[in-house]
C-alpha cells in the first residue's frame, strides 16, 4: 500500500502538470462561436421527436404551461450554473467538480461516462439519417409503396390501427434499413450497409471536432443555423397542404384538464433537462473554453430560448404534417403520433410520400436530422476529449504525439462499441441503451451535481465568481432558484421516476430480466464514479476523518493552488516570475487566439 506523503506528492505532481497545460488553454476564436455551438449541442434530434411527442399525449397546448414554466425556473438558472462553473474553472466537467466539491468529484467523472455512453448510441441514430437521406435520391421513394422485395403480404399504403398489418414505411424502416430481429435473444448478422454508413458518421464527427474549437467554431456556422432554414421551409409548404390546419389546432389548442396530472409536469422538467443537457458536462465542457470575461447570462438566455423556440417551431412543423396525412387517411391525428424515432423515420416519411416533390422535401428533412445530430454529437465527444486532457495531458500527448490523433482513437473506440447497434438486433440494443441512459442515469447525474454545486460549494461563492468574471453576481431570482426552487423540483422528479419507473420495451416487445439487468449495468457504468469518487477524495485527503469529510466539502482541497483565479495564475501572456497580489496592477490584455482546443 503507498504511503500518505507518496500519494500527497503525486497529486501534487497532477496538479503541476494539469496548471502547466492550463495555462497555455485555447479559447474560442470569437465569442459567437461558442454560442452557436451551444445552441447545436442543446438543439437536436430530441426537438424534432420527443418535444412534439410529449406535446400529443399531454393536451397539446396545455403541455406548453409546464413547459415554460419548467424552461424559466429550472432550465435557465441550471444552465446559467453549469456555463458559471465551466468559464470560471476554466475545466472540462471531472476537473470543474473536483475543485467546487471535491466529494462529489465524481459527479464530473459521471458525466463524461455517460456522455461518453450516449455518443456511442446517438451516432447510429445519425446512421439511419445517412440511411434515409441516401436512399430519398430514389424515385419513388422506396417507403412510398408496397411492391418491394422486402414487403410482407401485410403492408398497406394506408394507416391502419390493425395489428396485423403494417405500412410501407413501417415495413421499410424494420425490414429494410434494421431486418430487425423478433427480440433481444436474436442478435443475428452485422448489416454492412449500416456499418459502412457508421463508419462514415465517424468520420464527419471527427472532421468536425479534430483540431477542437478551431474546427468546431466554423463548423457550427452551417450545423446550427442550416436546420432552421429547412424548418422554416418544411413549415411553409406543410401549411398549404388540406388538413394542415387540423394537425395545427390539434397541437396548439389545450387540453386543460390534463394539467392536474403530475406526469405532465414532470415530463415537461424532463423534456427541458434532456434538451438543455444539463448534467451531461457538454455545455460545461465548451463554456471552459470562453474567455474569463465572457458574459454568461446573455449565452444561457440565447441558448435555452433558441432551444425552445426550436422544439415549437418543430411541432408546427411535425403536425402540420399530421393534419394533412389524417386529411388523406381518414385516420384521428392522435391514431399517427409515434413515440420514439418512429416519429421522424416512420410517421414523417409517410407524409412525404404523398408531397409533392417527395424527393426534395426527404432529402431535406434528412439533411436537417443529419445537421441537428452532428452538433450534439460531436459536443459529447469534445466532453471525453477535453476531461481526459485536463486530466492526462502530458502523458496522452507523449503516447499520440499529437491532439488530432488521440481524438482519432477516442472516435475510433466509439465506432467499434457502435457495432452491436448496426446487427439486425441494433434497434433493442438502441432502446436498451436510450431508456436506462437518458432516463435512469441523468436524474441521478442532476440531483448531485445540484447538490455539489448549489449546496456544498454555495450560492454565495457561485454569485462572486459571476461578480469576479462580468462585474455583476447573481440577481435573487437566480439565487433563490439555486438555492430553493431546483434542488426541490429535482428531488420531486428523481422520486417520481423512481416511484413511476418502468421495464423498457420496443413497441409490443417488453425485454427479458436478463436484458434489464444489462440495462442497470449501462446505468451503473456512469453512476458508480460519484460513490466511487467520494471514495477516493477521503482516501487521499490528509487527517482522521471527520477532518477528511471537512476538507472534501471545502472547494479546492485537492489542490490548492488552484484557489487563485486564472487571471492571478498568469494566463497565457503573463510573467510566470510575477505573482498580481493587488487588482490595481494592470494585466496584458490577451489578444484573441486561433486556437487549437
Amino acid at each position: 500500500m503507498e504511503s500518505g506523503p507518496r500519494r500527497a506528492t503525486e497529486v501534487a505532481q497532477q496538479g503541476a502538470d494539469m496548471e502547466q497545460q492550463q495555462l497555455s488553454r485555447p479559447t474560442w476564436s470569437r465569442q459567437i462561436e461558442f454560442t452557436l455551438a451551444g445552441i447545436g449541442c442543446a438543439v437536436g434530434l430530441g426537438n424534432v421527436w420527443r418535444f412534439p411527442y410529449l406535446c400529443y399525449r399531454s393536451g397539446g397546448g396545455a403541455f406548453l404551461v409546464p413547459y415554460l414554466f419548467m424552461l424559466v425556473v429550472l432550465g435557465i438558472p441550471l444552465l446559467y450554473m453549469e456555463l458559471t462553473v465551466g468559464q470560471y474553472t476554466r475545466r472540462g466537467p471531472v476537473h470543474a467538480l473536483a475543485i467546487v466539491c471535491p466529494l462529489l468529484k465524481g459527479v464530473g467523472l459521471a458525466s463524461v461516462a455517460i456522455s461518453f455512453i450516449m455518443c456511442t448510441y446517438y451516432n447510429v441514430v445519425i446512421t439511419w439519417a445517412l440511411y434515409y437521406l441516401f436512399s430519398s435520391f430514389q424515385a419513388p421513394l422506396p417507403w412510398q409503396n408496397c411492391n418491394n422485395t422486402w414487403n410482407t403480404p401485410n403492408c398497406t399504403n394506408h394507416v391502419t390501427n390493425s395489428s396485423y398489418s403494417s405500412t410501407a414505411s413501417q415495413e421499410f424502416f424494420r425490414f429494410k434499413m434494421l431486418e430487425q430481429t423478433s427480440g433481444v435473444e436474436e442478435t443475428g448478422e452485422l448489416r454492412w450497409e449500416l456499418f459502412l454508413i457508421l463508419i462514415l458518421a465517424w468520420v464527419l464527427i471527427y472532421l468536425c471536432i479534430f483540431k477542437g474549437v478551431k474546427s468546431t467554431g466554423k463548423v457550427v456556422y452551417f450545423t446550427a443555423l442550416f436546420p432552421y432554414l429547412i424548418l422554416v421551409a418544411l413549415l411553409i409548404n406543410n401549411a398549404q397542404l388540406p388538413g394542415a390546419i387540423d394537425g395545427i389546432i390539434f397541437f396548439i389548442v389545450p387540453e386543460w384538464e390534463k394539467l392536474l396530472s403530475v406526469e405532465v409536469w414532470v415530463n415537461a422538467a424532463a423534456q427541458i433537462f434532456n434538451s438543455i443537457g444539463i448534467g451531461f458536462g457538454s455545455l460545461l465542457a465548451m463554456s471552459s473554453y470562453n474567455s474569463f470575461n465572457n458574459n454568461v447570462l446573455k449565452d444561457t438566455l440565447t441558448i435555452a430560448i433558441i432551444n425552445s423556440l426550436t422544439s415549437i417551431l418543430a411541432g408546427f412543423v411535425i403536425f402540420s404534417a399530421f393534419g394533412y396525412m389524417s386529411h388523406l387517411q381518414g385516420v384521428a391525428i392522435k391514431d399517427l403520433a409515434v413515440d420514439g424515432p418512429g416519429l421522424v423515420f416512420v410517421v414523417y416519411p409517410q407524409a412525404f410520400a404523398n408531397m409533392p416533390v417527395a424527393q426534395l422535401w426527404a432529402v431535406m428533412f434528412f439533411f436537417m436530422l443529419l445537421c441537428l445530430g452532428l452538433d450534439s454529437e460531436f459536443a459529447m465527444v469534445e466532453v471525453m476529449v477535453t476531461s481526459l486532457m485536463d486530466e492526462f495531458y502530458q502523458s496522452l500527448i507523449h503516447i499520440f504525439k499529437r491532439k488530432e490523433l488521440f481524438v482519432l482513437a477516442v472516435c475510433g473506440a466509439a465506432c467499434l462499441l457502435g457495432i452491436p447497434l448496426v446487427m439486425q438486433v441494433g434497434i433493442y440494443v438502441f432502446q436498451l441503451m436510450d431508456h436506462y441512459t437518458a432516463i435512469v442515469s441523468i436524474m441521478f447525474l442532476a440531483f448531485f451535481e445540484i447538490l455539489a454545486i448549489c449546496w456544498f460549494y454555495g450560492v454565495k461563492r457561485l454569485s462572486s465568481n459571476l461578480k469576479e468574471m462580468t462585474g455583476q453576481g447573481a440577481n435573487i431570482f437566480f439565487v433563490g432558484c439555486w438555492l430553493i426552487v431546483a434542488p426541490v423540483l429535482i428531488t420531486v422528479i428523481l422520486v417520481f421516476s423512481i416511484i413511476q419507473f418502468k421495464p423498457a420495451r420496443y413497441e409490443h416487445y417488453v425485454f427479458p430480466p436478463w436484458a434489464q439487468g444489462v440495462g442497470w449495468v449501462i446505468a451503473m457504468a456512469s453512476i458508480i464514479w460519484i460513490p466511487l469518487g467520494a471514495i477516493h477524495t477521503l482516501w487521499v485527503l490528509p487527517g482522521s476523518l471527520m477532518q477528511k469529510l471537512k476538507l472534501s466539502i471545502t472547494p479546492y482541497a485537492l489542490n490548492e493552488k488552484q484557489k487563485m483565479p486564472y487571471y492571478e495564475r498568469g494566463g497565457i501572456y503573463a510573467n510566470p516570475g510575477v505573482s498580481i497580489i493587488s487588482s490595481n496592477i494592470s494585466v496584458p490584455e490577451k489578444p484573441p487566439a486561433e486556437t487549437n482546443f
